[in-house]
């Protein structure tokens, strides 16, 4: 049996892979509600990838994918929290608070599958989100899910967790990470 690197498995799954230009990019917000049926078939999409991704790797703390990762350069983003919760979908989302207390966890990401890196992240944000109808959304997150939703609105933004990270720090392959005991992967970003 031929052994496949994590990075060459997602990108069987269709996640586009580092190095992409569309990842550095940042995605193009929608225009809501007149933009409404194409946000719905692009989050659509990422739920469909969202499940391809479940069904060869187990997310135990949550995952999320953004659009760009799929090859669509719009914002928006779906999250998937640990546990039996409801999936979150992130349309035109931007952080407009942090707190000032971090936390330095790994962090994987399916557009790099193959190594994981320890980012520094708030604790707690406030993201602004667009609602289908056109309103304005506020949402506090806490924690891991908040990790997870700026991952993915780094991604929007056309960053990977690579710039989050601090100077002279630098990813470690995924066996080596295995080999850590600490366990915070997730995907998408």
């Amino acid at each position: 049996m031929i052994d496949v690197r994590p990075s060459q498995q997602m990108r069987d799954l269709g996640v586009v892979q580092h190095g992409a230009g569309i990842l550095a990019e940042p995605a193009r917000a929608f225009d809501l509600p007149a933009e409404r049926d194409e946000a719905e078939r692009i989050t659509d999409e990422l739920f469909a990838a969202m499940e391809r991704v479940g069904q060869v790797h187990p997310f135990a703390k949550g995952m999320g994918i953004a659009a760009p990762q799929i090859g669509i350069g719009r914002a928006v983003a779906v999250v998937q929290p640990p546990g039996d919760g409801p999936a979150i979908t992130l349309l035109n989302p931007r952080i407009t608070d942090r707190s000032d207390v971090m936390d330095e966890q790994y962090e994987g990401c399916l557009s790099f599958f193959d190594v994981r890196g320890l980012v520094p992240r708030p604790l707690k944000i406030t993201v602004e989100a667009t609602a289908l109808t056109g309103e304005t959304v506020t949402t506090v997150y806490e924690r891991g899910l908040a990790r997870l939703i700026y991952h993915e609105i780094d991604h929007l933004d056309g960053l990977l967790y690579l710039a989050r990270m601090q100077t002279g720090v630098r990813p470690i392959p995924v066996e080596e990470y295995r080999q850590t005991g600490r366990a915070w992967v997730y995907g998408g970003a």
